[in-house]
């Protein structure tokens, strides 16, 4: 997992929107959904819940608190 990552996950939780986070991050929608689709599989859970609304699961939840741990140790 990489810090780049976390931060992606952090604006599409932010902005509970993926192409607005996109548009904040300078990349694609593509290529941000992509990357949270990754990191979904690589932790094995689902991190948002896309109908009707973009929104975080209890697992997003989690992730939400860890990474902000991480980033602000990282910064």
């Amino acid at each position: 997992m990489e810090i780049r990552v976390l931060q992606y996950f952090m604006a599409a939780a932010r902005h509970e929107n993926i192409t607005k986070a996109a548009e904040r991050l300078y990349i694609s929608q593509q290529s941000l959904s992509n990357h949270i689709g990754n990191l979904e599989r690589e932790l094995g859970v689902k991190l948002f819940t896309r109908s009707p609304k973009l929104s975080l699961t209890y697992a997003g939840d989690l992730l939400v608190d860890t990474a902000t741990q991480i980033l602000d140790l990282h910064s």
